[in-house]
């Protein structure tokens, strides 16, 4: 017998909510993933790369191209240059980026802020390193951060805090004055940051994505996290990468290079080409945007209440007009009697609150949407 590091950790919900669905032939929006197909001229890319001989371990750090091409989007995004050689480091996603730059940087004892509701990859990696978990809640309908509250939990003992913006689930977007109480709070405190961007281009209305790498301050303590996957459409790649100062990069290396080693060499490869062309990322507001409007006009006639998301591609209902039930009993007989899955919100928040919002992902074709309106218009 052993005992457990993570005594109450069980099965993510989205595990849970993915059987479930499959079980019951039900409709699957809750885990998020896109159920078309990537585009074919990357899956080319990556056909191309494996029978150039691209195939084995790529360089520790990642392909020294992909790494060029991020370095290029970011300073051309955001204004700031990281090093490729330096400060940039290709990883298996960006849940192994978030779980690397939390074991390099969090000892026994240290705590670390978080915004619930969170996604629920950040509190077991913090755990796991003798790390205590501080949540902040965001509250409906708006989901801001509330600074001052951030300061009355400020510690001797706070080592870091984690933000995610655009924010799962939420649709949450930190606003220019949000990153500026973030730097001003981190530096005063002598903080780390890790800013988890891996929907950083999937952002709508015209808002700007405020990376954390605009502001100089803050990107100098900050390790960002984004995903090829969310990106591109292919989840199941698994690729990401995380940027940050080579003071922070050093360490996390330490890590890396022990945990995965390298990551997939021919998907690498052919990202790198892929992104030679800014339209590939540029396109995806207005592709994601059509889809959320798409879907949100299709429930327009239902019960459920919605604020439409201003990134992401998640869009939180209110079902409070329809039930006083639980959410996570709510979300039960949606799938196994109205025959759609989705996942319930409370289990991201801190001591599980429960706020009647159930979480749905608009990454499907017009086709799915359509059967998903059809069944949420008669619950």
């Amino acid at each position: 017998m052993i005992e457990s590091k993570l005594p109450k950790v069980g099965t993510t919900i989205f595990t849970v909510m993915s059987k479930m669905a499959a079980d019951h032939g039900a409709l699957n929006l809750s885990q998020g993933f896109p159920n078309f197909q990537s585009d074919p001229v990357l899956v080319d890319l990556v056909a191309k790369a494996m029978k150039e001989g691209y195939n084995q371990y790529a360089p520790m750090p990642g392909d020294i191209l992909l790494r060029e091409r991020i370095s290029d989007k970011i300073h051309t995004l955001y204004g700031t240059s990281y090093q490729p050689d330096s400060e940039i480091t290709v990883t298996a996603g960006a849940t192994q980026a978030i779980f690397t730059a939390i074991a390099a940087t969090i000892n026994k004892g240290d705590e670390v802020i978080v915004f619930a509701p969170a996604y629920d990859c950040y509190e077991p990696a913090i755990e796991l390193f003798g790390g205590k978990s501080i949540p902040i809640q965001l509250r409906p309908p708006e989901f801001t951060p509330d600074w001052d509250e951030v300061k009355s939990h400020l510690s001797p003992k706070t080592r870091m805090i984690i933000i995610n913006s655009p924010h799962n689930p939420s649709g949450m977007v930190f606003s220019e004055r949000d990153m500026l109480m973030l730097e001003e709070i981190a530096v005063e405190n002598d903080l780390l940051v890790i800013s988890d961007e891996v929907y950083e281009h999937i952002i709508f209305d015209g808002l700007q994505h405020e990376s954390a790498a605009r502001f100089e301050a803050l990107s100098k303590r900050c390790f960002i996290t984004a995903s090829f996957g969310k990106t591109y459409h292919n989840t199941g790649w698994k690729l990401g990468y995380c940027v940050a100062p080579a003071n922070l990069m050093l360490e996390f290396r330490k890590v890396h290079q022990y945990n995965v080693f390298s990551v997939n060499h021919p998907v690498q490869r052919a990202l790198a080409q892929y992104l030679a062309d800014p339209q590939t990322y540029k396109s995806l507001p207005g592709f994601y945007q059509q889809k959320r409007d798409f879907f949100l006009n299709a429930i327009a006639r239902s019960r459920f209440k919605a604020i439409p998301s201003k990134g992401t591609y998640f869009q939180l209902l209110d079902y409070s007009d329809i039930s006083t039930e639980g959410d996570i009993e709510f979300t039960r007989k949606l799938t196994q009697e109205s025959g759609i899955a989705t996942i319930p919100t409370s289990v991201f928040n801190k001591n599980q609150e429960d706020f009647r919002q159930i979480r749905v992902c608009f990454a499907k074709t017009e086709e799915t949407l359509e059967q998903a309106a059809a069944i949420l218009n008669n619950v």
